[in-house]
């Protein structure tokens, strides 16, 4: 079985600053790491290859210094990555970064590809999905739990919103998100770290990808506009406190809900 899993460089989001004139995350304000969702995905594909036998590929898109997350994922058992990278793929949204992905993964080999639910600095939920309908394959969202199932299909268990358990089995090649209960990314060891540090990745830029146009990706392929960005100030709770005098409680009460709008 070939898996790609799809990762995401994301900032520690306790430390990133944002452009609110831009409406975009600054990403050089804060360190970097390995999107926590896609790392559990990347711990399933690793699972999936120490199981059944795989090859296991990571594929992210972003900035040079991206590869330092292929790095990590090699670290921790991942066979090779590729970096799409290009100044290009600059202010992608969902649907932009989406057709991207969809570029790539078309001129590579895969029976599985593997992405986290969501990611911690866009939260959408959305690139997931939007790249199984342009590749045109069958795809499922927050899975905990993945198995071959005979015959080029896997076996899927979903948790969904409700809290209501489904199984479904779907034919290969198909796309699975998964959720942070599939399993925690394991520790990488010394040889492969030290492995990592000379070790080479495929790289492609737009160039690369002739089934994609600059229309259709960065800010020019991106109809979503993000018109202002607040960061919300942070509130202290206020309480007041009142002992055997329970008529001024129910007055203080009475007068803060009245200020409210409540009553």
């Amino acid at each position: 079985m070939n898996i790609i899993v799809l990762i995401k460089e994301v900032p520690d989001m306790e430390k990133v600053k944002f452009d609110s004139e831009r409406g975009v995350v600054d990403r050089s304000s804060a360190p970097a790491e390995i999107n926590p969702f896609d790392e559990s995905a990347l711990e399933a594909a690793l699972n999936l290859k120490e199981r059944y036998g795989a090859s296991v590929r990571v594929l992210t898109m972003g900035p040079p210094r991206a590869k330092e997350s292929l790095q990590d994922a090699f670290a921790r058992g991942a066979d090779d990555g590729i970096l799409l990278t290009d100044r290009k793929f600059g202010g992608s949204d969902t649907i932009a970064t989406s057709r991207t992905l969809a570029a790539a993964l078309k001129q590579e080999r895969y029976d599985l590809i593997l992405c986290g639910e969501k990611s911690v600095d866009g939260d959408t939920a959305q690139v997931g999905a939007e790249t199984a309908e342009l590749l045109g394959i069958p795809h499922a969202y927050y899975a905990d739990f993945i198995e071959p199932a005979g015959e080029g299909r896997i076996r899927v268990s979903i948790e969904n919103l409700c809290g209501n358990r489904q199984e479904r089995t779907m034919k290969l090649p198909a796309l699975v998100g998964v959720t942070k209960n599939i399993g925690k990314l394991r520790l990488p060891s010394v040889s492969r770290k030290l492995e990592s540090i000379t070790k080479e990745f495929k790289t492609m830029g737009l160039e690369d990808l002739p089934a994609l146009s600059k229309e259709d990706t960065g800010f020019p392929g991106s109809p979503t506009k993000v018109a202002k960005i607040e960061v919300p100030s942070a509130e202290e709770r206020e309480s007041e406190i009142f002992r055997e005098d329970s008529s001024a409680f129910e007055a203080r009460l009475e007068a803060a809900f009245a200020e409210r709008g409540i009553i």
